[in-house]
């Protein structure tokens, strides 16, 4: 069973940082990602990251502001945000999933998301 809980949002101004956590347990040795849903909109992808953390990779609307990475000596994931915009704002959430032809594919394991709102 694989349990996700996203912690480490917030307030933040625009053109501020936050960093995201979230503590896995379970099946964690696995490739994951953030991803984020606003008011009305479809969940999308924001990062990935294999197993080893040796690979990531970005949707281009964070590229260069945002860095995933995981610690997998204490089962946690990452998300370093920087340059936020008020179009950031989502609730984001982690995920278990795997790769399939070099595109990150998510399972079917979520945490409850944490908010982040960004003020203009």
């Amino acid at each position: 069973q694989v349990q996700l809980v996203e912690s480490g949002g917030g307030l933040v101004q625009a053109g501020g940082s936050m960093r995201l956590s979230c503590a896995a347990s379970g099946r964690t040795f696995s490739p994951m990602g953030w991803f984020r849903q606003a008011p009305g909109k479809e969940r999308e992808f924001v990062a990935s990251i294999t197993q080893s953390g040796g690979r990531t990779s970005y949707a281009d609307s964070v590229k260069g502001r945002f860095t995933i990475s995981r610690n997998n000596a204490n089962n946690t994931l990452y998300l370093q945000m920087n340059s936020l915009k008020p179009e950031d704002a989502a609730v984001y959430y982690c995920n278990v999933g795997y790769f399939s032809g070099g595109a990150y594919q998510p399972l079917d394991y979520w945490g409850q998301g944490t908010q982040v709102t960004v003020s203009s």
